[in-house]
């Protein structure tokens, strides 16, 4: 309870859990920017709800806490997900250090992944170069990604072959514009649901492409 009333004084929203069964539920509906979890927790502990969440993917940053200080628990936290292990006692202090240095990290993080790019027919996922179709992942080349992520990166701008050869190959390139040409071909046939009418890599007749999410 001291620790809920000390966060909430730093201006934290909190909401406590008496078990790890309310603490795995609260976390599910309430997703949390943070979880400060003690491993020493009736009905679960907290390495318990620490590996039920990572299993189910929740990505929330966790902080545990115990007064358990060997060695091979904190490689347990660790090595199931955690992002800090801190032992009891603590001071306060080093709590709520603690507490910021993983919100920060975690922000910094998110400010830094890239979203992915949505269409009404398939998405692109840069930070793992994966494009998906209805829920399938479409296998392309390296080149046809980057030729994809080109045009999408411009925002509906127009570009001609010449810029998207510039861009893929870098200057000197010894490329023609046929093979531009050539490679929206075969990203219309993987990609668009009618490829001879394009919905999403639409050509600018005399002038080159342009990337249409919706």
């Amino acid at each position: 309870m001291g620790l809920s009333m000390n966060l909430e004084a730093e201006g934290y929203t909190v909401s406590l859990a008496e078990d790890g069964e309310q603490g795995l539920r609260q976390a599910r509906e309430f997703k949390p920017d943070l979880v400060v979890l003690d491993v020493m927790l009736p009905k679960l502990n907290g390495f318990e709800v620490l590996r039920t969440l990572r299993g189910e993917g929740v990505a929330v940053p966790i902080i545990m806490l115990s007064a358990r200080g060997a060695e091979m628990d904190k490689v347990m936290g660790l090595e199931l997900g955690a992002e800090d292990y801190i032992t009891k006692p603590f001071s306060l202090a080093e709590l709520l250090a603690r507490v910021k240095a993983v919100l920060r990290r975690d922000a910094i993080a998110r400010a830094r992944a890239r979203p992915v790019i949505r269409t009404a027919s398939f998405e692109i996922d840069e930070d793992t170069r994966e494009v998906r179709r209805e829920g399938e992942s479409v296998g392309l080349t390296a080149t046809e990604f980057d030729v994809l992520m080109t045009l999408a990166s411009a925002r509906g701008r127009v570009l001609s072959r010449e810029q998207i050869l510039e861009a893929v190959w870098g200057p000197g390139h010894h490329g023609t514009l046929r093979t531009i040409d050539n490679f929206l071909l075969q990203l219309r046939n993987k990609l668009e649901p009618d490829p001879s009418r394009p919905r999403h890599l639409v050509t600018v007749r005399g002038v080159g492409y342009r990337f249409v999410a919706d």
